[in-house]
């Protein structure tokens, strides 16, 4: 019998990467000479996993439903069961060909000591435990830490200590020396169960983190000898300060405990237990694959039970929906978000697949109506709809568009993220830079897909310059109505959120040519932008000649032509004069604009520049751009002046080189190489040269 399982192997990074669900079989495999390991595909049938069973890996069962082992060095494997029967079945066939007895958690002991010390410990019997007593608690301590050292010790000790079921009797020690405020047994207690989660065994922990073990585990670790008898609060936190609020009421037990379970093991690992070293960071490998797989089952469990996502969003979307109730909505589905990212790539595409058929997009829509005057719902709805960018923009601008013939512009999802970027009321605008990264990867055509019926490109940037472009505009029209900026301008924050926006329309300009193009040209975009270079906030002013630069470096015809029909270059060299002599950013940024424009020798651009501004230019001499500029002004008027004198110098160098060439021949080339180069100066040079020269 088949049966349904995942295969994970261990990164560099101690996450477990999902390789694809398939199903299992073991067999003969005669390339590999052993019984082995088969994992095929779930969709197509390939070959995932072939494993032979070595008789010397330590395999080890985890949680019912895991066997994880090392295939070699560094390569880590595990296979994650959808049932116990199918991980007790593959398990017998494992402890089989090894000659195990399947009652067994793991198959082979992990040797990895020098050869006297391999022989020393297995001559020796079994581990032998002090009696649990609070006399024998000192002793206890001490082979505790002698044994970590060494994978066979260690591996006896985890083994001593489960079959003698030695943890719940240190736990009821644990509670009778807090009865007796012996702190000495405190201290002891706390290198024992520090020691135990070192031992990196999953029956161990299977115990501790029980529901009726884990809050005593916790009460040990509270107990560190470094803090001078001043014990933590751990527990005080997770029973008085940390609550469950089960804002759908969550009708599985078996959910309900493994999300519990969850949260207490994962505040062990980040707030409780000490900084691992490096060594001991090695041997906490089996507690981050517990909180791992145990997240993957709690995301799995949410996702099929239908009739808690269904009521979640429906009282997401109820409009006699209380705040408050909304409120603790919006932050458990902003965490049921982040709970996925733990997932790998196939199980995250299911998650997100499931929450868009429940209607996510038209829920998140209703949130940042209902909470616009929330910092936190509105900061929750970004997170939100962050994770959806990320998994799938063109899935969020299908929903956009389709929503578009319902709705007024002003509730459109995208236009009320604009609203949110631009009302964000953080100092920094935290907020707006994050949704300013989104927006643009919804409108980055590099995302965009296209078929043989419709190019996504084509609709949605259509749809975008004609719905939404005016409402991302609206601050930058409003604070430059005038030749200089208004008074809010002046303010920090503000000035903040037109950076943010020039830079948003600095991208369109790079990646989207003809709808930014008509939209600059018919509003006269430039011109407001130009506006803001005499901002005293000098980044600010930086962003508006970056957008004119980019302008310029398309050397388009039709904005060289705009941009001479406004005299828009009025406001940079005006900028230019203001900042003076001073060597900063500004003076760098204009005069890489102009130097720019003559290396390409754009020519309408240059004659512009010369035939208006030279007299405000021409004392400039710490640089030679603006006399290039001059210069290559001058060559073009002189070029249409005389256009046939051009074409005959052109032929009489051809005519020249013709002759050379001959000569050559007639050489035969034995006294040297010819080096012949016709050099046809510059575009609007006027002038042809040629040169010739022997090398020997």
């Amino acid at each position: 019998m088949k049966h349904t399982l995942k295969v994970y192997t261990l990164n560099e990074d101690r996450q477990w990467d999902d390789r694809g669900t398939g199903h299992v079989s073991s067999g003969y495999v005669e390339r590999l000479k052993g019984m082995s390991l088969l994992v095929r595909a779930e969709s197509d049938g390939s070959l995932l996993l072939e494993s032979k069973i070595n008789p010397n890996t330590a395999y080890q069962k985890q949680q019912d439903t895991l066997i994880v082992w090392s295939e070699a060095e560094n390569y880590d494997l595990a296979l994650s069961f959808q049932e116990k029967a199918g991980c007790d079945e593959i398990w017998e066939k494992i402890c089989q060909v090894q000659g195990k007895d399947p009652s067994v958690d793991i198959t082979q002991e992990l040797v990895d000591e020098s050869e006297e010390e391999r022989f020393d410990d297995m001559s020796s019997p079994g581990l032998e435990l002090p009696p649990c007593e609070l006399g024998h608690l000192e002793e206890l301590a001490e082979l505790v830490a002698s044994s970590l050292p060494s994978p066979l010790r260690r591996e006896k000790l985890a083994l001593a200590v489960e079959n003698e079921g030695y943890i719940r009797k240190l736990l009821e020690l644990f509670r009778q020396c807090e009865d007796l405020e012996n702190a000495d047994g405190l201290h002891h207690l706390y290198e024992i169960v520090k020691g135990i989660f070192l031992l990196n065994r999953t029956a161990l922990f299977e115990v501790m983190f029980s529901e009726e073990c884990i809050m005593d585990v916790i009460g040990c670790l509270e107990h560190d000898p470094a803090l001078g008898g001043l014990p933590r609060r751990h527990r005080d936190f997770l029973t008085k300060t940390a609550r469950f609020k089960e804002v759908i009421p969550i009708g599985d037990p078996e959910l309900r405990a493994k999300i519990h379970q969850t949260y207490r093991v994962q505040y062990i690992q980040d707030m409780v237990l000490p900084t691992p070293s490096v060594f001991e960071e090695n041997m906490l490998s089996t507690l981050h694959s517990f909180i791992f797989f145990n997240k993957v089952e709690i995301v799995g469990m949410l996702q099929d039970d239908e009739k808690f996502l269904t009521d979640l969003f429906a009282q997401l979307t109820d409009e006699a929906t209380d705040d408050d109730k909304r409120h603790e909505l919006v932050n458990f589905l902003k965490e049921f978000c982040a709970f996925s990212q733990t997932l790998q790539p196939q199980n995250r595409d299911t998650f997100f697949k499931t929450l868009s058929n429940m209607g996510i997009l038209p829920a998140l829509e209703v949130i940042l109506v209902s909470g616009m005057d929330d910092v936190q719902v509105r900061g929750a709805a970004t997170d939100i709809f962050s994770y959806l960018v990320e998994y799938n923009p063109s899935m969020v601008r299908e929903f956009i568009m389709q929503e578009s013939q319902q709705n007024d512009d002003d509730i459109l999802l995208i236009n009320l993220i604009i609203e949110h970027m631009i009302c964000d009321s953080d100092p920094e605008l935290g907020g707006a830079v994050q949704l300013m990264g989104l927006l643009r990867t919804l409108v980055d055509p590099e995302n965009m897909m296209a078929t043989a019926n419709k190019t996504e490109k084509t609709e949605f940037l259509s749809f975008f310059y004609k719905h939404c472009m005016h409402v991302l505009s609206a601050p930058l029209l409003a604070n430059t109505t005038d030749d200089k900026p208004s008074k809010g301008v002046y303010d920090f924050q503000t000035s903040q959120l037109l950076a943010l926006i020039l830079e948003l329309l600095t991208f369109c300009v790079e990646h989207h040519t003809y709808h930014i193009k008509n939209y600059i040209i018919n509003k006269d975009i430039l011109r407001r932008v130009l506006v803001l270079t005499a901002s005293q906030h000098a980044f600010l002013a930086l962003c508006a000649l970056r957008f004119m630069r980019r302008i310029i470096g398309l050397k388009d015809e039709f904005y060289n032509r705009y941009i001479m029909k406004n005299f828009l270059f009025e406001p940079v060299v005006k900028a230019f004069l203001n900042n003076g002599a001073r060597y900063n950013l500004m003076n760098s940024a204009i005069i890489e604009m102009f130097e720019y424009v003559r290396v390409e020798d754009v020519k309408s651009l240059t004659a512009h520049i010369v035939e208006n501004y030279w007299k405000a230019l021409e004392d400039v001499d710490y640089v030679q751009t603006f006399k290039g500029l001059k210069l290559r002004y001058e060559q073009q008027r002189e070029r249409q002046d005389n256009p046939k004198l051009d074409r005959f110098i052109y032929c009489f160098c051809v005519y020249l080189l013709s002759c050379v060439f001959t000569m050559c021949c007639k050489r035969n080339c034995t006294s040297g190489i010819i080096k012949t180069t016709l050099r046809l100066r510059g575009k609007g040079d006027g002038r042809v040269g040629l040169m010739v020269g022997w090398i020997d």
